[in-house]
C-alpha cells in the first residue's frame, strides 16, 4: 500500500496496448486501490482509450503520436501525486514490483529504477547493447549504473519536474532522466526485476533505433560531462599530431601540414567541450531554480 502521507499516480504511457490493459490495469487497480491511474494515450488507433476508461482509470489523449518520452511529459505534468512511477503499457512490467520501487523512495532516494536482469533481456543484441550502454553511463558519473534505458521508474513528482524541458520526445527519456539527476546530485538506485515478454508487436525498429542507440551514446557524454567525452577525442588528436611531427621530423626535418591539421583539431575540440561544459552547467542551474 502506497504511503497516504505521498499521493501516488502510476502512468502508463501508451499505443495500441488494448490487449495489455486489459489485464494490467485491474491488476494495478487491486494492488494500489488509492493511487491515481495514468493512461496517456499516443494517438492509438485501436481500442486503448476505451479500454482504459472501462477500468476507471484517468486517460489523457495526444491529438497525434508525439512519441514516448512525449506521453511522460504530458503524463509527469498532469500528475496530482507526489510520488510518480513511470511504467510501460505493454505487460512487461509487474505490478508487484512497483512496491520495491516505492520501497526504496521511501528510504530517502529520489528515484528508483528497475533493473532488468540478463534474462529479462528483449533479445541478446539489445542485451549486450544496454550492457555497453550501462559502462559508459557508469564511467561517466562515476556511480554503478545498472540499466540506463529502463522505462520502469519511481521518482518524487518536484525533482522529476526540473528536467521536463530536457527530456525528448521520443525513446531515449530514461537516459535522459537518469543522466540529469546524477548531475543534480540526487540519490538514484536501482532494484532488479523480471521484466516479462510483451503482449502485442514491438515500437521499436531494429534498424532505425541502431542509430538512436549511437545517439544514446553521444546523449550521455553532452548531458553528464561534456569534457569526459571530448577530452580524450582532443588527447587522442594532440598525441596523434605529436608524435606525426615528431617523426617528420627526425626523417625529414620538417614540420607538416597534416602535423598543424591534426593539433589544430585537437584545440578545437578542447574548446568545444569547455564551451558544452559551461552550457550544461547553464541547463542544470536554470532547471534547479
Amino acid at each position: 500500500m502506497n504511503d497516504p502521507t505521498q499521493p501516488l499516480s502510476i502512468i502508463l504511457p501508451a499505443k495500441n496496448e488494448a490487449e495489455s490493459l486489459t489485464q494490467l490495469l485491474p491488476a494495478l487497480r487491486a494492488r494500489f486501490p488509492d493511487a491515481e491511474i495514468i493512461v496517456v494515450n499516443d494517438a492509438s488507433t485501436d481500442a486503448t482509450p476505451e479500454v482504459a476508461r472501462a477500468h476507471g482509470v484517468r486517460v489523457l489523449t495526444q491529438p497525434y503520436g508525439k512519441g514516448n518520452g512525449a506521453a511522460i511529459k504530458t503524463g509527469a505534468r498532469a500528475a496530482n501525486g507526489e510520488i510518480l512511477v513511470f511504467m510501460d503499457a505493454d505487460g512487461q512490467h509487474q505490478p508487484n514490483d512497483v512496491s520495491k520501487l516505492l520501497d526504496k523512495i521511501g528510504k530517502g532516494y529520489d528515484m528508483a529504477v528497475g533493473a532488468r536482469t540478463f534474462r529479462s533481456q528483449a533479445n541478446m543484441h539489445r542485451a549486450v547493447a544496454n550492457g555497453f550502454y550501462n559502462r559508459l553511463a557508469s564511467w561517466m558519473v562515476g556511480h554503478t549504473v545498472a540499466d540506463l534505458t529502463s522505462g520502469f521508474r519511481a521518482v518524487r513528482a518536484d525533482r522529476f519536474r526540473e528536467f521536463l524541458h530536457l527530456l525528448p520526445n521520443g525513446f531515449s527519456y530514461p537516459t535522459t532522466s537518469t543522466m540529469a539527476f546524477f548531475r543534480a546530485g540526487y540519490s538514484v538506485v536501482y532494484e532488479p526485476v523480471t521484466v516479462l515478454r510483451r503482449t502485442g508487436k514491438s515500437h521499436i525498429s531494429p534498424l532505425a533505433d541502431g542509430m538512436r542507440f549511437v545517439m544514446i551514446i553521444f546523449r550521455i557524454g553532452t548531458l553528464y560531462s561534456p569534457l569526459k567525452l571530448f577530452l580524450p577525442i582532443s588527447l587522442t588528436f594532440f598525441l596523434t599530431g605529436l608524435s606525426y611531427y615528431l617523426y617528420t621530423h627526425m626523417t625529414d626535418g620538417r614540420f607538416t601540414n597534416m602535423s598543424a591539421l591534426l593539433l589544430s583539431t585537437s584545440v578545437l575540440v578542447f574548446l568545444i567541450g569547455l564551451v558544452s561544459e559551461q552550457i550544461t552547467a547553464l541547463l542544470y542551474s536554470g532547471a534547479n531554480k
